[in-house]
């Protein structure tokens, strides 16, 4: 049986990327026999300028057919003075809300290749591997009422609301614990719950949840002390599960302790493990088509789509050796680029991941 994979390049250097994480997928699908068939789409700013609206009826409607989507990045200044409604962000936000993407999997991975340029000490990041599982569809992101008002002194006032329901919590603290029995089996729930209702409801409910895993330990910390531990111990975590905004804020920074935002890959999934991924950057608009864009970040994004949802893990390891054996021969992007590495561009970085898959 075929599996139809949606791809949305997005805007800026999302189609750069793309193009080589694409050749890597086709590899693969030829070398395992997959069946993989792919179908093309626009989302963000390119679908704002063919259609008018960040996410068109169509792609919507490809996406729900979709075993799989590959998303490369969204949005950037030529749309920063659309109405707000038709931001490209809000076509991304709103995917993921069509299709309860509620799962979002961001592994902060410090590749050994790559300890020089983390931000941190070499001897703080060293065999780095953490696991952020943060809630994608509810939160202050979504919460209602929001807007901007305007009080009877005249002052304007912006404001929005943080709500989680009881399922809401259940359904992405199973999801944590699931993933952490694969790992180290220890989980550390963020929350924010000296200060803030919504995220006691969340602790309590996380407790409740984590007696059905005996053989995982949960932890619980405030979100403003996970950020300084991450900067100062980043080891001691295995996975962490947090809401949306806190999970948006830790991912990045956790993302810059394993040397560039341009190595991580994502995944958001919905509650059958069928999901969308992309890497963990942006659209980078400052660098975009001048062969800058490290493209590993989406091309690891291909194996957590092998891995989580097409169901070959083989080809997934198949990618994951071929990027570091890229590495190990000294070749760097831009973002990734140290005194003694040699730096090539996106597409000569992607050719030499896919004849490493190929080998």
């Amino acid at each position: 049986m075929s599996k139809k994979v949606l791809v949305l390049p997005g805007d800026y250097i999302g189609p750069e990327i793309m193009a080589e994480a694409v050749k890597v997928l086709e590899a693969v699908n030829r070398r395992f026999d997959l069946g993989i068939e792919l179908e093309h789409g626009l989302l963000g700013g390119a679908a704002i300028d063919a259609h008018g609206v960040p996410l068109p009826d169509a792609t919507l409607a490809l996406a729900r057919e979709a075993d799989a989507i590959l998303l490369g990045a969204v949005g950037g200044p030529k749309w920063d003075n659309v109405e707000r409604h038709l931001r490209p962000e809000k076509g991304l936000l709103a995917i993921r809300s069509e299709l309860q993407l509620f799962g979002n999997l961001r592994p902060a991975i410090l590749y050994p290749q790559l300890a020089d340029a983390s931000s941190l000490k070499p001897e703080l990041v060293a065999g780095l591997d953490i696991l952020i599982v943060r809630e994608l569809t509810g939160g202050i992101y979504f919460g209602e009422p929001r807007g901007i008002r305007t009080l009877e002194n005249g002052e304007r006032e912006g404001y929005n609301t943080y709500k989680y329901n009881e399922s809401e919590i259940r359904r992405i603290g199973h999801l944590a614990f699931e993933l952490a029995r694969k790992r180290d089996k220890r989980v550390c729930s963020v929350d924010k719950s000296n200060v803030l209702e919504a995220t006691i409801l969340w602790r309590e409910v996380m407790e409740e949840v984590g007696k059905d895993y005996p053989d995982v330990e949960l932890s619980h910390i405030y979100v403003d002390n996970a950020a300084m531990q991450l900067v100062m111990r980043p080891k001691q975590f295995d996975v962490m599960v947090t809401g949306n905004m806190f999970g948006d804020i830790l991912s990045d920074a956790a993302a810059m302790l394993t040397g560039s935002i341009g190595m991580l890959p994502s995944a958001s999934l919905d509650q059958n493990g069928r999901g969308m991924y992309e890497p963990c950057h942006g659209s980078a608009p400052d660098i975009a088509g001048e062969g800058k864009a490290n493209p590993l970040a989406t091309i690891l994004s291909v194996a957590m789509m092998l891995r989580y949802t097409l169901g070959s893990a083989e080809a997934a390891e198949v990618i994951e050796r071929a990027v570091s054996d890229v590495l190990d021969q000294g070749l760097r992007t831009p973002d990734i680029y140290s005194e003694g590495t040699r730096q090539v561009t996106t597409v000569e970085m992607g050719e030499a991941v896919l004849a490493a898959v190929q080998a």
